[in-house]
């Protein structure tokens, strides 16, 4: 009951409901109006003879109950085509294509605020580590947020564009920013750019056909966008939005995945280099798509053609992945996690029948030789499943953990990327790990 010909059969039906002048008791917080008063002037009423509440503001969500033909609704909000209610003492969503509203107030669209989590968070020219510091942001300092690409926020920054990690940003609320692979381009030969969504606002100015638009967010029936250095709004009837086609990711050309749906890749231009770039990547809804960029580093001679015990190498190949461990509490990681103690080694003693295996002191005659693990390197990590078989002498102790210089023959970066590396990592997605250098991807 939620296509555009069901609500066209409906229109000229009369409207009778009233919201309340206060909130109903009940309502949630929605962004900065929780308390305020709605106009009583405003009625909403089900034009639909069933309309459907969802537990979302969407189809995809599920099914909580329903509403019928001309019931009055208790509109909390609304989200773009869609409105919040108070549905039997909770809180359900129902689409607004088959909801009349009179009057000249609407509740308010829900908004999202962006709070930084971090005391002090790098402000980069693109979406990824590698890119230069422009400046930096500080702990409970509000964002103005364009859009979302991967694991980055894109906003606006001191009047210029820069990105931001989305792991310490806190967003509330329920819009999100738009997509950043759509394109927004202005239909209408001149069309005014207002200073509220509403033609009951004054005009600030106007764009003109072809001109492609900067959309911050959408509410209702208007586009959010950044005008001339200021805020504007602009009708989205007379805006075309069309997706333009996502680049290809080198996940796409691998045929060795099998069913893994998260990848970690590990690229150094050369074997020779200890200079490496990390990505990751998660497949959703049968896509891949690429959720984090960092730099890290390898062992301290690159990668190894032949991986040896103590060559200072880090072996290439597609590995699954170990355990996490950290010298801390579980950082919020869904693998198995241990935590390290002051008497855990690793074994690389090659004669050892405990050789590459994580042991406890003391020894006692089992070996001769074993790696502490109670070190700041290990403060987090997690184990890459390398010579399984424990060949002798074939490499032992590699893991992936906290490191910005170079490695005995691992892989490491920042803490603060391994631990949202930790985080994103879920075992029931079959994540493996791929270290190589760029040359040989196609073996993949």
């Amino acid at each position: 009951m939620e296509g555009k010909q069901l609500k066209k059969l409906m229109v000229g039906m009369a409207l009778t409901a009233t919201l309340a002048t206060a909130v109903t008791p009940g309502f949630g917080s929605i962004g900065g109006n929780q308390g305020k008063a709605y106009a009583a002037t405003v009625t909403y009423k089900v034009t639909a003879s069933k309309l459907n509440v969802r537990s979302g503001a969407g189809t995809n969500y599920g099914i909580i109950g329903s509403v019928v033909k001309d019931q009055m609704l208790s509109v909390v909000s609304k989200s773009g085509s869609w409105y919040k209610i108070n549905y039997n003492g909770r809180t359900g969503y129902v689409s607004s294509d088959y909801v009349q509203a009179s009057g000249k107030t609407t509740p308010p669209a829900e908004s999202t605020t962006y709070t930084v989590t971090a005391s002090t968070l790098n402000v980069r020219s693109g979406a990824g580590t590698s890119y230069a510091s422009i400046g930096s942001v500080t702990k409970g300092q509000k964002l103005s947020v364009v859009s979302k690409s991967g694991s980055w926020y894109k906003i606006n920054y001191n009047g210029r564009t820069g990105y931001v990690s989305s792991d310490y940003v806190q967003a509330s609320g329920t819009t999100t920013p738009p997509a950043e692979s759509t394109t927004y381009t202005v239909t209408a030969s001149t069309l005014n750019v207002r200073s509220g969504a509403g033609t009951s606002y004054a005009s600030i100015g106007s764009v003109t056909k072809g001109q492609k638009l900067s959309v911050v967010s959408k509410s209702g029936s208007w586009y959010k966008i950044n005008y001339n250095g200021r805020t504007g709004y602009v009708s989205s009837d007379y805006v075309q939005a069309s997706a333009t086609a996502s680049p290809k990711l080198v996940v796409d050309s691998f045929k060795t995945l099998g069913n893994a749906q998260q990848v970690i890749l590990v690229t150094a231009d050369n074997y020779d280099t200890k200079s490496a770039k990390i990505q990751t990547f998660e497949k959703v809804d049968g896509k891949w798509k690429q959720v984090l960029t960092a730099n890290g580093v390898l062992g301290q001679k690159g990668f190894a053609l032949s991986k040896k015990e103590g060559d200072m190498e880090s072996p290439t190949g597609k590995y699954t992945i170990g355990t996490a461990f950290g010298r801390y509490e579980n950082p919020g990681t869904k693998l198995p996690y241990r935590k390290i103690t002051a008497n855990d080694v690793w074994v690389d003693d090659s004669k050892s029948s405990l050789y590459n295996t994580w042991q406890q002191k003391p020894a006692n005659g089992r070996w001769t030789s074993a790696e502490n693990m109670d070190i700041p390197a290990y403060d987090y990590g997690f184990v890459i499943n390398y010579n399984e078989s424990r060949t002798p002498g074939n490499g032992s102790a590699i893991f992936f953990h906290v490191g910005t210089n170079y490695t005995a023959g691992c892989t490491a970066t920042s803490k603060e990327q391994v631990v949202s590396i930790l985080k994103w990592l879920n075992p029931e997605k079959n994540p493996v790990i791929i270290q190589s250098p760029v040359s040989e991807l196609d073996k993949y």
